[in-house]
């Protein structure tokens, strides 16, 4: 991976059952207004910017959806968190070579149109984590 650029936290993702409840409190204590809504993977997503990093707020639309399913185990909270690298790909590559289960091979395209990859919460201290540059 390169080291031209520290990796950075790039957004935290929130599972939600509401997320006009859940943008209550972003609104209306901390003043701050979401992004216009995105769907993906059977979840709108609503974005909130706090400065480099992000809140992603995920409600489900589709009932058989990960963050529907991850609701139903485990109820709304911290689903996963973001890291930006420099080279998505390198970084994929590392993981490979230091045995970290991958649940995407390859880069695909997330929220925004970034390219991301996740990697599985058995193998980073059961923690869901996402890739993106």
């Amino acid at each position: 991976m390169s080291k031209s650029r520290a990796p950075e936290i790039a957004h935290v993702g929130v599972a939600v059952p509401d997320l006009d409840a859940a943008l209550a409190f972003y609104r209306d204590v901390l003043g701050l207004e979401a992004e216009s809504a995105e769907s993906i993977d059977g979840a709108t997503i609503r974005s909130i910017d706090f400065g480099p990093t992000r809140i992603e707020l995920l409600a489900p639309t589709d009932s058989a959806g990960p963050i529907a399913k991850f609701l139903a185990r485990r109820g709304p909270g911290i689903h996963h968190i973001c890291y930006r690298v420099p080279d998505l790909d390198a970084a994929l590559q590392a993981c490979r070579q230091a045995g970290y289960r991958l649940i995407d091979a390859t880069p695909r395209l997330g929220a925004g149109g970034h390219r991301i990859a996740f990697l599985h919460p058995a193998s980073t201290a059961g923690i869901l984590l996402e890739l993106t540059e």
